[in-house]
């Protein structure tokens, strides 16, 4: 999870990106801290489909196989 110190940074730089623009060390920091946000944004994302269980109307499991062996591989790496 990142830090809400990152997230604050995020947010200052993009208003002062539209107010005034930023310096070329501040693009960097901020496509930086973007990146790491969005590594963060999709781990947590993949984390939450994994745990998925589809179930229909009757039942049964309908779990589509590719979320079945994503979710086997990732308890093998815990």
């Amino acid at each position: 999870m990142i830090s809400k110190d990152k997230l604050d940074r995020i947010n200052i730089l993009a208003r002062k990106s539209k107010s005034e623009g930023l310096s070329l060390r501040e693009q960097k920091e901020q496509k930086e801290l973007r990146k790491e946000y969005l590594k963060n944004v999709r781990s947590s994302f993949k984390n939450q489909l994994s745990s998925v269980k589809v179930v229909d109307e009757e039942g049964n499991d309908v779990t589509p196989d590719k979320v079945k062996k994503e979710k086997r591989n990732n308890n093998l790496l815990h």
